[in-house]
């Protein structure tokens, strides 16, 4: 079946003239079915793919090559956003929208789909200059990440929206939810800072209270004040930890008020 597809965009190159349908051009067969299985589609338009694939520093001394992946990535982080909002806001029906913004942002950083392009070894099929891939860091994130989103876009304008979603719940969602336990917020003095401001709560304060131990392996206690009353208080072998610590047990506090 892949022989006849593979001959289909054969004679589609031959009658349009558009130089995306010669895939052989830019990636052996092989490998191109290969994408086809980390992508879960047949492919019957190349070029959306192979766009995406497609890092600006290849159009360098390449003719066949007239555009990059630029756009698409444009596309595939507005398709992105859309896919996980929604399933945030699906899955967690009691959180309010401070919680689904911040959980979205974990989701689709630069981080996040860097590791789901590692995952599905989207740096095996990038398209990028020679001298381009010399001075290339390893395992850059920008790259990695830029062209993840770019494979988002292809997959909606050639398959729709839920191939897409498809394909973001395989390489990305489900496998970081497993991993970061549900993307609980742990940055706890980030979320007491919030309710203050929320609130309208001025005079929020962490004061360092006890120090213990030798010098190096100290145990610090650290409690937190808003308007002069102690709601909190953390232990942790240094000041940053034990913070956290105390805005975890005001925060608890405060949800048990």
């Amino acid at each position: 079946m892949f022989i006849l597809r593979f001959f289909y965009l054969k004679l589609k190159f031959f009658i349009t003239g558009n130089v995306w349908y010669n895939i052989t051009d830019y990636i052996q067969l092989d490998r191109f079915r290969s994408f086809e299985k980390i992508i879960g589609c047949k492919i019957y338009n190349p070029k959306y793919y192979l766009k995406a694939i497609t890092h600006r520093s290849y159009l360098e001394g390449n003719k066949n090559a007239d555009s990059s992946n630029e756009r698409l990535e444009y596309l595939g982080d507005a398709v992105v956003d859309l896919i996980v909002g929604r399933y945030l806001f699906n899955k967690f029906p009691n959180e309010d929208e401070g919680y689904l913004t911040k959980t979205r942002s974990m989701l689709v950083n630069k981080s996040a789909l860097f590791d789901a392009a590692k995952r599905i070894k989207l740096d095996d099929y990038l398209l990028v200059s020679e001298n381009f891939s010399k001075t290339l860091p390893d395992g850059s994130k920008t790259v990695l990440s830029d062209a993840y989103e770019s494979i988002v876009g292809a997959i909606f304008l050639d398959k729709g929206l839920q191939k897409a979603e498809k394909f973001l719940m395989k390489s990305l969602l489900a496998p970081s939810f497993e991993i970061t336990d549900y993307l609980k917020d742990s940055n706890y003095k980030s979320q007491l800072l919030e309710y203050t401001q929320k609130k309208h709560l001025e005079n929020l304060e962490y004061n360092v209270i006890k120090e213990e131990g030798p010098q190096h392996k100290k145990i610090f206690t650290v409690q937190v004040k808003i308007n002069n009353e102690i709601l909190g208080i953390g232990n942790g072998n240094n000041k940053k930890s034990a913070e956290q610590v105390a805005a975890k047990n005001a925060l608890q506090k405060i949800k048990d008020a």
